[in-house]
């Protein structure tokens, strides 16, 4: 067993919870930052997440509040797991309350736009690297499975050995495996750009387009991905990895996923407004895929499955012409992992 840490959570949503629950059941002290006091009371009171986990017994080592600053005081480590509109306003927040040497691990997959900003990037631009080491947690991690522990693989990257042993002892357990990455910028990229496609397998979902289709689907998903993330200086191997092909394959493929979800929704022909009503959860990928479409235009990668996704989403165009624009693509190199 490892020394005990403190470990402050920020994000009392599905992920955060469960994370939460794991460092706390390997005995560490955990802190849970939640939006408001009473769903920190009720957490407190009745020893689960209703909202997100209601199966989930918590373990009594954590002890949820509203307060960020005695959330984030004396932390060992620090998981930021919100969703990626509040994660800049959360960074710069905790800025001067951090404590010297702590690790700071983004556990969210988003991406930010004007200028084009990853989460490890927010937390760089405002943390000073020379007092605190930064990481990414990413991988095929949906929150429900992992609350049942059912098995799950994750990876932690970070250019700090110190940090990605500290995140395996605290978080590893007989079901929650956790693989190493020194490609931040791959991984992260990674778990982003991946609830585009499952938005796009959602509507295939709908559509009944067979499986053949889904792999399809699949593969040229992960070409544009990685086309994307070389051109930003990842290496493409990661692609073929945990945070790359397994996180694909699992959120595009399940319905416990929020964005395949949402995806079926459109193709069942609801607005957008009305499939997210329908999810209830933050699904990342929309915000992702207008992100996305303007630095993919601004570079000139090509990437059509987002430039059909766009334009079901946000010019109305019918859901069924994703397919149509994939197979009258004339781009026909299949493998693309190049440096």
């Amino acid at each position: 067993m490892s020394a005990i840490k403190k470990i402050a959570v920020l994000g009392g949503g599905s992920f955060g919870t469960v994370l939460a629950n794991i460092a706390a059941s390997n005995g560490h002290d955990v802190s849970l930052w939640v939006r408001d006091s009473d769903q920190a009371l009720r957490i407190n009171s009745e020893g689960a997440n209703t909202t997100y986990h209601p199966e989930l017994q918590l373990s009594s080592n954590i002890e949820a509040s509203e307060k960020l600053e005695s959330v984030i005081k004396d932390a060992n480590i620090v998981l930021i797991a919100t969703p990626s509109l509040i994660f800049e306003n959360i960074v710069k927040r905790i800025t001067p309350l951090v404590e010297e040497g702590a690790h700071i691990i983004s556990c969210t997959k988003g991406i930010k736009l004007d200028p084009f900003r990853s989460m490890s990037d927010i937390i760089k631009i405002n943390i000073n690297s020379s007092k605190n080491s930064v990481g990414v947690l990413s991988g095929p991690n949906l929150a429900k499975e992992i609350a049942e522990e059912k098995v799950t693989g994750t990876v932690i990257a970070s250019s700090d050995e110190l940090l990605i042993n500290d995140v395996k002892e605290t978080l590893s357990s007989d079901t929650f495996k956790i693989y190493s990455s020194d490609d931040i910028q791959g991984v992260e990229l990674a778990g982003a750009l991946k609830n585009i496609y499952a938005i796009i397998c959602g509507i295939a979902e709908s559509l009944k387009v067979g499986e053949n289709a889904v792999g399809l689907i699949l593969t040229r998903s992960m070409a544009e991905m990685s086309r994307f993330a070389v051109a930003k200086g990842a290496n493409p191997i990661t692609f073929l990895g945990l945070a790359g092909m397994g996180d694909l394959v699992a959120t595009c493929t399940s319905n416990l996923s929020r964005n395949f979800q949402l995806g079926m929704h459109l193709g069942n022909g609801l607005k957008l407004d009305e499939a997210k009503l329908k999810v209830g959860q933050v699904a990342e990928g929309i915000r992702t895929l207008e992100v996305i479409k303007t630095e993919s235009a601004s570079l000139n990668i090509s990437m059509p499955l987002v430039d059909s996704l766009y334009n079901i989403v946000f010019n109305d165009a019918s859901s069924k012409t994703f397919i149509d624009d994939l197979v009258n693509n004339p781009h026909e190199v299949d493998v693309e992992f190049t440096y």
